[in-house]
């Protein structure tokens, strides 16, 4: 299994351990598979048992085989059964619920930090430290947050050998949890930068600081945002484990297997992002429900073929959320483009720095979207959350977070348009949102003992301006005495 650019078409590829490492290619683009691996249904067969004779560990490293092909096949497994310990998430890993019409919950929520982002960051940590080891290097992780990115990042990566973690998030924009999370770890390698700016000003400085290639190599910086493939081949697997679940436990009650698809919701297009892959490879999901918040660039796009990058993002509360630069919207349009490298680098370089908008309305290939790719869309407001939050509750005795509202709203909107299951994606327990919960049902949310007077704790963070030479100076400066691998 070989890598390529969104915005080339570089042959030969890069193997995977490159790309982890590397993050965002030299020209800009995001790395893709050459081709998507294909399973065929006796390969979910022999997954399904997998699962649930030997777990999520077993699946995770069966799956990861079919795109990382220079790691040995002893060392994968063992780095899969370390990530996805049942001390790190509980047993089983990503179990599901039904809830009221057919609508079910993947449970990514059950790690360290209470976010589904742990599911990839744990094991990206595992594959990090490992192949560091394995070079004799180091890494900086540079990274940007909307909310759970950071904090999983940190706790995934905090006391690994030879990595150092920056970590920006827009200031005074996350939930006082989510910044209680982050601010709250004293480690001198794990680094928080609040930006005085929205999370794309973050994102924008992740992007300015890996496109300066000497400073890039000089200080030999990764990312850990979804602009990494190794974080949304790690997604991949919940989705295939998720779509084993449910269908298992239809052929254990003795129904017909239903059509799955899943609601998810997203404002980076990473979380989604995974779920095409896992459809691309021939797993048979039937549609994609693609959920926003009142920040709707990608809702717009799928119901009308115009991406419009928006001039910030609205604050909402499911801030997690709160984007109006999707930067995995890239990938899906490299493959709804038959994969043109150039049209792509146009689109998104020049193209989209000129107008802040693509339009592929009147194109063939936005005509057939639906019917390739699967997709549906839809927006989600504070009035849909909390009326969601309250009719979750009554009708199922569950509590969920504002993001996981959006997704089970848009997926009720259109339930008339689909058949079978809907497996939302959790987005996270609510406790990291209580304010909203409280606003919604009169009550805190209950609070895992593990997170108890968390807000208390003492806070570790730089306030910053939104200026790539400012970031790239303190970054300079606390890392002159690391030692260079």
């Amino acid at each position: 299994m070989r890598y390529v650019s969104t915005r080339s078409a570089q042959v030969p590829g890069l193997p995977f351990c490159d790309i982890l490492l590397e993050g965002l290619a030299p020209d800009g683009g995001l790395y893709l598979p050459e081709s998507y691996p294909q399973v065929s249904a006796e390969t979910l067969a022999h997954w399904d048992a997998l699962l649930h004779d030997q777990g999520y560990a077993a699946v995770a490293f069966e799956v990861l085989s079919l795109f990382v092909d220079d790691v040995p096949a002893a060392d994968l497994r063992a780095i899969c059964e370390r990530a996805y310990a049942a001390d790190v998430f509980g047993d089983p890993v990503v179990p599901v619920t039904e809830l009221s019409d057919d609508v079910w919950l993947a449970h990514l929520s059950e790690g360290p930090t209470a976010a589904f982002k742990d599911m990839a960051m744990q094991l990206l940590g595992q594959l990090f430290e490992y192949e560091l080891g394995r070079r004799g290097q180091v890494l900086t992780i540079l990274g940007a947050t909307s909310g759970d990115t950071g904090s999983a990042a940190e706790y995934a990566m905090r006391g690994r050998h030879g990595i150092t973690v920056f970590m920006l998030s827009p200031q005074g924009r996350m939930s006082p949890f989510q910044q209680a999370q982050m601010f709250s770890l004293d480690d001198p390698h794990i680094v928080n930068l609040a930006v005085a700016g929205t999370f794309d000003d973050c994102q924008d400085l992740v992007k300015a600081v890996l496109g300066d290639a000497p400073f890039k190599a000089a200080h030999r910086i990764g990312a850990v945002n979804s602009i990494n493939w190794g974080r949304v081949v790690a997604q991949v697997i919940y989705y295939v484990v998720a779509y084993l679940r449910v269908t298992h436990a239809a052929r254990t009650a003795g129904q017909p297997l239903p059509k799955v698809s899943f609601a998810v919701p997203t404002g980076n297009f990473g979380n989604i992002c995974a779920a095409h892959v896992t459809r691309q490879m021939g797993v048979p999901i039937d549609a994609l429900i693609l959920a926003t918040n009142e920040n709707n660039v990608l809702d717009e796009f799928f119901r009308t073929g115009v991406y419009r990058v928006r001039s910030g993002a609205e604050e909402t509360s499911s801030p997690s959320m709160d984007i109006s630069k999707a930067s995995n919207f890239e990938r899906f349009v490299y493959d709804l483009l038959g994969r043109d490298g150039v049209r792509v680098a146009e689109l998104f370089g020049p193209g989209l720095r000129a107008t802040g908008v693509i339009d592929l309305s009147g194109t063939p290939e936005f005509a057939t979207l639906r019917e390739r790719y699967g997709f549906m869309s839809g927006t989600s407001t504070h009035a849909d959350r909390l009326a969601t939050i309250r009719a979750v509750e009554g009708a199922d005795g569950v509590v969920i977070d504002p993001h996981t509202a959006d997704a089970v709203k848009v997926a009720h909107d259109l339930r008339g348009s689909i058949d079978g299951a809907i497996v939302v994606t959790e987005t996270a327990l609510p406790v990291k949102f209580s304010a909203t919960i409280v606003e919604a049902l009169g009550r805190e949310p209950q609070r895992p003992a593990a997170f108890e007077g968390i807000e208390s704790l003492p806070r570790h963070v730089t306030d910053i301006p939104a200026d790539a030479d400012v970031l790239k100076q303190i970054m300079s400066d606390r890392l002159a005495s690391r030692t260079q691998g």
